[in-house]
């Protein structure tokens, strides 16, 4: 498998990803969004895949009305896991728990196809849309949903001590 424009030889090749949303998958791969760990989070999760050696640490602080107002996302592993931890990482900031939660799902659906299809289904989605191309590789969807599970569970757990 030869690499897309504009990928150095020495990045190995993951899955063919050409055109607008490859260019934004190998630009969040590249140059990943909020990297920086925050020094006080209010929700902390880590995911690992041990079949692939993927890994994602998703840090969030909320502010007094519950919002999130500081997102940290770091990743290890394939193109995939780092882009989608990125993209997901821009999404957040601003958004309510709930507003996170439904987000999220609307995302799931958009990698198994399961979304109806209407503009409301993947409003907000902002760049995670451009990881619908990794349906056609399913075994990947995975990679791309590990920041999104990282996310489920730190705040199902943030929610089981704020109880």
């Amino acid at each position: 498998m030869s690499q897309p424009p504009g990928v150095p030889p020495d990045v190995p090749p993951d899955i063919p990803l050409e055109g607008l949303y490859g260019d934004l998958i190998m630009d969040h791969y590249r140059r990943p969004h909020n990297r920086v760990p925050l020094d006080v989070a209010d929700i902390e999760a880590e995911e690992f895949n041990p079949f692939c050696g993927d890994r994602t640490i998703l840090q969030l602080k909320l502010d007094g009305q519950g919002k999130v107002s500081g997102v940290s996302a770091r990743s290890e592993g394939c193109s995939i896991i780092q882009a989608a931890t990125s993209m997901l990482s821009d999404v957040l900031q601003g958004k309510s728990l709930c507003e996170v939660t439904e987000l999220g799902e609307r995302f799931r659906d958009s990698m198994y196809d399961r979304a109806p299809g209407n503009v409301d289904d993947t409003e907000g989605l902002g760049d995670l849309l451009a990881l619908q191309v990794v349906r056609r590789y399913p075994v990947r969807i995975k990679c791309a949903l590990l920041p999104l599970t990282a996310l489920e569970e730190g705040i199902k757990a943030y929610r089981a001590k704020a109880h």
